[in-house]
């Protein structure tokens, strides 16, 4: 941290994080549980509260009036620095522009109220790189990410002049914004994408009005009962739900059977090339197709379902489509409605009503629907390259302003570094 902070501009100075603000956080909330929340109350912040621009008091828990008068050093203010310190959001930071009503923090989060430095400053230098990159090389705590806050008080931070804090302030408020709208918008494109592509997809599907049970159309047979005991340190790959990645099925996670055991009791579940995996969990997830030769031979694992064809004509293709139709989904919706479902197998899967059109037209729609899909695909994959562009883009432009690497009054730059010019 310190290299960031030596070649500060002239009439900045180096301070430390407890000589600007106190912290205050606490372990617990005095045996607090989910069972004292309340409809309605004083808002109980956690961390998904904070992590996007705007903080959200909305979407809360609530707590009564002697919880939130407790810990009155907790109560939020305007100005105040929220730090997510345990986690996996472990380093997220917000500051309370508006108090909509009464307010507190769970005990994932540190509040910092500042006495000598502009608050919207402080957030930014915390988001930073180099006190991320310090947050990283403290966190402790037990195999959970954790800040403790004798180490969020030893923070080293950049200290310019007071108006020299409000104009970096403003400066990266309307840049930030700016940056923010864009990776919103990207986002929306991919959704309008995948709507689209969904569109089409269902459309090509919906088409054909006479249906019959899938079980006519593929046979399912889902993965035999096999125990944490029928591992083996090798032999024939057990492919797991981890496996079913990107549309294809995959070694990821796999463990192993003993070849002999798999021979004797389960050669019929081996899987062949072009076999379809979907999960038999309550999420149904999406479909993926064996098509890596070494997974000939392997067997999926319990709550893994094989579809394959019943009959001759029938296009696997065209099968996948109808599977990842709006058809598909508002049937097993129906078979969920009601019963406290958190498995699918075989039996419920026959329920299903699909169309079987002639091998000609389940290959146009396998074609339609593809292309479809090819076409979203690749506006996300385009979308996500912006917004992680723009994610770095934003990271580098505060922290080369909080440390004084260009004037933000001018944005002219003084010695501006690559990746952090105005």
């Amino acid at each position: 941290m310190t290299d960031a902070l030596r070649d500060l501009p002239e009439g900045w100075t180096r301070t430390r994080l407890d000589r600007i603000a106190t912290v205050n956080a606490r372990i617990g909330w005095k045996a607090l549980t989910a069972s004292e929340y309340q409809p309605d109350g004083y808002a109980f912040l956690a961390t998904p509260n904070i992590k996007n621009p705007e903080i959200n008091f909305t979407d809360v828990n609530f707590i009564s009036e002697f919880r939130y008068n407790e810990s009155p050093e907790l109560q939020l203010r305007v100005g105040d620095v929220l730090l997510a310190k345990d986690g996996n959001t472990l380093g997220i930071v917000n500051v309370v522009r508006h108090l909509p009503r009464a307010a507190t923090v769970n005990g994932s989060i540190a509040v910092l109220r500042s006495f000598d430095m502009e608050p919207r400053f402080l957030r930014y230098v915390i988001q930073s790189s180099f006190v991320q990159g310090h947050i990283d090389s403290v966190k402790d705590g037990m195999g959970v990410p954790h800040l403790f806050q004798r180490d969020i008080k030893r923070f080293l931070l950049p200290s310019p002049p007071k108006e020299e804090q409000d104009r970096i302030a403003n400066f990266l408020d309307a840049e930030t914004s700016r940056i923010d709208r864009l990776v919103h918008s990207y986002g929306r494109l991919a959704k309008l994408a995948e709507e689209r592509s969904q569109r089409v997809l269902d459309t090509s599907i919906e088409q054909f009005t006479n249906r019959i049970p899938l079980r006519y159309i593929v046979r399912f047979r889902e993965g035999p009962g096999i125990m944490a005991a029928d591992f083996h340190p090798s032999g024939v790959p057990l492919v797991r739900i981890a496996g079913l990645q990107g549309g294809e099925v995959t070694l990821n996670g796999c463990n192993f059977l003993d070849p002999e055991k798999v021979a004797r009791q389960w050669s019929h579940f081996r899987l062949r090339l072009g076999d379809r995996l979907i999960s038999g969990s309550a999420t149904m997830g999406g479909v993926s197709v064996v098509k890596d030769p070494d997974l000939v031979g392997a067997v999926p694992y319990t709550g893994l379902i094989i579809l394959r064809p019943a009959q001759p004509g029938i296009d696997m293709d065209y099968v996948e489509a109808f599977l990842r139709s709006t058809l598909f989904a508002q049937q097993i919706d129906l078979l969920k409605t009601g019963a406290a479902m958190q498995h699918f197998g075989p039996t419920h899967l026959s329920q299903i009503q699909a169309p079987l059109p002639s091998p000609g037209e389940q290959r146009l729609v396998a074609a339609t629907a593809s292309e479809a899909l090819h076409h979203a695909s690749r506006c996300k994959d385009l979308a996500n390259r912006q917004v992680t562009l723009l994610h770095e883009r934003r990271q580098a432009l505060i922290t080369a302003a909080v440390t004084g690497q260009f004037d933000v009054s001018t944005t002219s730059g003084r010695y501006v570094r690559e990746g952090a010019s105005a």
